[in-house]
């Protein structure tokens, strides 16, 4: 399993990166390094305000390359398979004003 560390500065840079239309939540990773489609990885994540990260299983369910149209930067898109602290209630919580936002994200 591939570690991966993400650290949300921002309310607002957690919303661009979360994904709600993915059935058990996911986020956006930017990232240049090459990852498959389908790779296992574990998400070391640390939310504005929090004080540790929380580990999510998760996998590869997207990939933007480097150079994609539209000036998206490069990166993954990870589905949560195993979120044992419930960070995509977290998640929702800290955005939940934003989540009904037209404002662009990384995301679809």
């Amino acid at each position: 399993m591939i570690p991966i560390n993400i650290e949300f500065q921002s309310e607002h840079d957690l919303y661009i990166s979360y994904m709600p239309f993915l059935k058990e939540g996911g986020l956006f990773i930017r990232t240049a390094e090459p990852y498959e489609l389908g790779s296992e990885v574990e998400l070391n994540v640390l939310l504005p305000d929090s004080l540790e990260p929380s580990i999510i299983k998760g996998e590869v369910c997207w990939v933007t390359p480097t150079g994609a149209q539209n000036g998206t930067p490069a990166g993954i898109g990870v589905s949560f398979i195993y979120d044992p602290d419930k960070i995509r209630h977290q998640i929702e919580q800290a955005i939940a004003r934003q989540l009904s936002s037209s404002d662009p994200t990384l995301t679809m």
